[in-house]
Order: structure tokens, then sequence, then C-alpha cells
């Protein structure tokens, strides 16, 4: 027991705090709101998943190119390629595409 009485049953001891609330967690001002950010947040947590795995997927594919690129005596990484792949990301996410692309790159093949 401690000295400022005994534990309620459910209650928090006195030394601890009590568990947060969604309203807590999200920001939000509203429970409705705490919902609608809970669940989006469980959208993006399962969309960031399949990122991973995709990128993931990405860097296995990179490595067989390069795999086969350099055992036919060419170089591990194809400048031109990787120029059009940043003109992509570019085009389609604007400047910060390219920082992604950047990134994807060098995942992909390690720094040059």
């Amino acid at each position: 027991m401690s000295s400022s009485g005994p534990c309620r049953p459910g209650a928090a001891p006195d030394d601890e705090e009590p568990p947060m609330t969604a309203i807590d967690v999200t920001g939000a001002r509203t429970p409705e709101a705490a919902d609608v950010i809970t669940g989006a947040r469980e959208r993006i947590d399962a969309l960031d998943d399949r990122i991973i795995g995709l990128i993931q997927e990405r860097v296995a594919v990179s490595a067989v190119i390069q795999q086969a690129r350099i055992a036919s005596g060419g170089r591990r990484v194809n400048l031109s390629r990787e120029m059009d792949v940043l003109g992509h990301y570019r085009a389609a996410l604007g400047k910060p595409g390219t920082a992604l692309a950047m990134t994807l790159l060098e995942l992909c093949r390690g720094k040059i």
C-alpha cells in the first residue's frame, strides 16, 4: 500500500500518469476529429508498410541489374538511367521528388 492510500481497481497508481486518450495522442480538439485522425494514421501506417516493401523489392531488382551489368563488363552505375529516374520523380513530385529519387538511388546502388 502506498502512503497516499490504496489503489482503486482501474485507477492509476499515485506515481503514474493516467493513460493518454485519443485526443491526447492526436492533438485533436474533439473526439470526432480524433477518430478521423486515428483512422487516417492507421491508413498511413499501412501505406508506409507497402512503400517500404516496394523499396525493398526495388533494391533487390537493382542488385540483379547491377550484377548483370558488371558480369557483362559494364559499370555498376548507369548515370544516364539515373538521370531518367531523377527526371521522372521530379516531373511527378516536383523538387522534393528529386530528393526522394536520390535517396532511392542511394539505397539501391550505394553512394557513388
